[in-house]
């Protein structure tokens, strides 16, 4: 569940965290859907940590505030950013199974 220190951690107001913590924090917004629609920044972030393998697309699609849709990572094609397996081949597989749990 995504929660406001979460959010926090995603805007930089929070210098203490670790990578795993500050990717986890990203992966949950990225699973509660709703992070879509905020401010900008959070759907560049959270672009970003998928393009960089860091970490995968939600489990159900969603749109954001432009109506532009955000497929689920089943949706895309295995291997591909977004995907799980894009994630464990950049990261690991101890880190794609850390980013399931987030």
């Amino acid at each position: 569940m995504l929660t406001m220190s979460d959010l926090d951690i995603i805007g930089g107001e929070v210098d203490d965290w670790a990578e795993e913590g500050y990717f986890s924090a990203i992966q949950r917004a990225i699973n509660s859907l709703s992070a879509w629609r905020l401010q900008g920044s959070v759907g560049r972030t959270m672009m970003a940590a998928i393009t960089g393998g860091y970490c995968m697309l939600g489990e159900n699609s969603t749109s954001d505030a432009w109506g532009n849709r955000i497929p689920s990572r089943t949706e895309v094609k295995d291997g591909t950013k977004g995907s799980r397996s894009y994630v464990a081949e950049r990261m690991g597989e101890d880190w794609a199974h850390m980013m399931d749990e987030a």
